[in-house]
């Protein structure tokens, strides 16, 4: 524990020497000695509104950055529930705004969850993504929905972010 506040008193001090921006670190003990070492954080910066891209689909999708949410969401039309091999599934059509492809996919659903809107509730659907984003191709859970009144198609949340990204909300576009 003591160690945890000189590492905090020599950060807070060496801050006010220099005009440098302080990018939060790792702390780990490397040895029995107690050794203290600190790694800088090496995740990309994106900014508030980033392309993805919903794999198999050739055109990206603007998508705004959303640290405030748990789970990633995405804007789907014709939305239709129905079992498959006694498992819940769900078709549906992703069409890009800007571009015009479109694309039909069946998804088994991964999770109910509520989702707190001002004045009710609403239950949402979520299914797993193959996605590409900056330079990276992962899966990825996102909640289907209604998006039609939104200026963005994705919403990119923590599920995604954490670990992965460093946002800075005064940028956007960053990634290719």
């Amino acid at each position: 524990m003591k160690k945890f506040f000189l590492l905090a008193f020599l950060l807070t001090v060496s801050a006010c020497q220099s005009e440098q921006v302080i990018v939060p670190a790792v702390v780990h003990n490397v040895n029995t000695t107690q050794e203290i070492v600190v790694e800088k954080a090496h995740l990309p910066i994106i900014g508030e509104v980033e392309p993805i891209y919903f794999l198999p689909m050739k055109s990206p999708f603007y998508a705004r950055i959303d640290t405030g949410a748990t789970t990633s969401a995405l804007d789907c039309q014709n939305v239709e529930y129905f079992e498959r091999d006694g498992e819940k599934w769900v078709a549906f059509k992703l069409k890009n705004r800007k571009s015009g492809e479109e694309h039909i996919f069946e998804k088994k659903i991964e999770r109910t969850f509520k989702v707190r809107r001002v004045g009710e509730d609403e239950s949402r659907k979520a299914v797993k993504m193959d996605v590409k984003m900056g330079g990276e191709t992962f899966s990825a859970v996102f909640s289907i929905a209604d998006r039609s009144g939104f200026d963005y198609q994705g919403l990119i949340g923590r599920n995604i972010l954490t670990g992965r990204f460093i946002v800075d909300t005064s940028t956007s576009y960053t990634l290719n």
